[in-house]
């Protein structure tokens, strides 16, 4: 695996940490800034959003420069940003600072998946997504519990400076790391990149991609209430079975890299259907600790774990380049966005079970995207052979040209 693909990871740990750090620090957020905590919960919604809407439009602005120039602009973006939310006198600032880092992330995160698949071959490039998302998944796992410690001991802005340091880091290690490749040679103009949203394999897979991810989002938003007020734990043991998940997402994450290449439909089917007995259980169950328990874990293994499988099938039947990918991250952002705001609207009418159910609902919905695109069923893209356009399946690229050795340079 090259050494760029865990530096990108690295990138991915400080912008997810960033995004989660409120959610750890509403109550001090809430004094620092003479705000309500559905206020500061809001700052959650807005990082949410501008990451869906404007990670595209920013990815747009930077499509035409070389990946390592592009990551290097999305980091001063970011950092300024984080700085900005560090500094923030008010409310208002703060707002604003989670919007600039949305963006930037949401950019990021669409760029370095589409140099992850130029620096890999296409038959380990599952495997080299499930090591970036390792970042997303550790982000969860360390550092929303690090950024939590920091901000009840340093206080909230300290959280945000340190996660700034964390993102210089990797800033840092990105330019010493990552190969300056040139840009990719099929990259064309702005109407040629979105001639592919024309397919609609392509929205099938994004739309899959939003079930999924909005379907574990309807029960990992509301864990911590579930999990106390229907289940029975102590608010001590709650930080612990999150560990729990947390590791359960890093070892789906990486069983899911290891077969996503292979048999990419399949891998989702399955973990669609396992999701949706894991949901409908906890929501059966969600009174006895020890169902409680297992179905929680169950639904850390085939939940967000499905990612690197999710990005194999889009850039099969789109392509590998930045604005897919940055797209498709989107689309994800948005499966985030219902899981967390109509899973609470549900709570309001059904009572705390029902964001599980609605979990289940969307569960069966994207397993039903995936039907066209079904082994036994596919003739086009999304079938199981590696298939694809030449297009999206880009040479991978050792380094740049530059520094290649000439061919009388080479020993003999």
């Amino acid at each position: 695996m090259p050494r760029a693909v865990y530096v990108l990871a690295l990138g991915i740990f400080a912008m997810v940490t960033s995004e989660f750090v409120v959610a750890g620090l509403m109550p001090q957020m809430a004094d620092g800034l003479d705000a309500t905590i559905p206020q500061i919960g809001y700052l959650i919604t807005a990082f949410a959003a501008a990451m869906s809407l404007g990670g595209p439009l920013l990815t747009v602005a930077v499509l035409r420069l070389r990946p390592k120039r592009a990551l290097a602009v999305l980091f001063v973006v970011f950092l300024l940003g984080n700085a900005l939310a560090a500094t923030a006198s008010g409310y208002g600032v703060m707002v604003a600072a989670r919007v600039i880092t949305g963006v930037a992330s949401q950019a990021f995160f669409g760029t370095a998946i589409s140099l992850c698949a130029r620096l890999t071959r296409p038959e380990v490039r599952g495997r080299a997504v499930a090591v970036l998302m390792n970042g997303l998944m550790l982000g969860t796992l360390l550092g929303l519990p690090m950024s939590t410690l920091i901000g009840e001991r340093l206080g909230w802005r300290a959280a945000f400076w340190v996660i700034t340091g964390l993102a210089l880091l990797a800033a840092l290690c990105t330019l010493a790391g990552v190969p300056d490749v040139p840009h990719a040679e099929d990259g064309g103009s702005l109407r040629e990149e979105m001639g592919v949203f024309r397919n609609r394999g392509l929205w099938r897979a994004l739309a899959t991609s939003t079930c999924v991810i909005g379907a574990t989002f309807c029960a990992f938003s509301y864990f911590n209430p579930i999990l106390t007020e229907v289940t029975g734990f102590g608010a001590g043991t709650v930080p612990l079975l999150l560990i729990g998940y947390g590791a359960a997402t890093v070892i789906g994450n990486n069983i899911v890299g290891r077969l996503a290449d292979r048999h990419t439909v399949t891998v989702l089917l399955f973990g669609l259907v396992l999701n949706l007995v894991f949901l409908t259980g906890f929501a059966l169950l969600a009174h006895l600790k020890a169902p409680t328990v297992v179905f929680m874990m169950g639904i850390g293994l085939v939940g967000v774990t499905m990612n690197p499988a999710m990005v194999t099938r889009v850039q099969r039947v789109g392509n590998a380049r930045p604005l897919v990918n940055t797209v498709h991250s989107s689309f994800i952002t948005f499966g985030i966005i219902i899981g967390s705001s109509v899973g609470g609207l549900a709570i309001a009418d059904f009572g705390l079970r029902a964001p599980l159910w609605l979990g289940a609902g969307m569960a069966v919905i994207g397993t039903l995207t995936l039907v066209p695109d079904l082994p036994f069923r596919a003739t086009g893209a999304g079938r199981e052979p590696a298939g694809g356009s030449s297009e999206a399946h880009p040479k991978p690229i050792e380094g740049p040209p530059e520094v290649r050795p000439k061919p009388a340079e080479r020993p003999a």
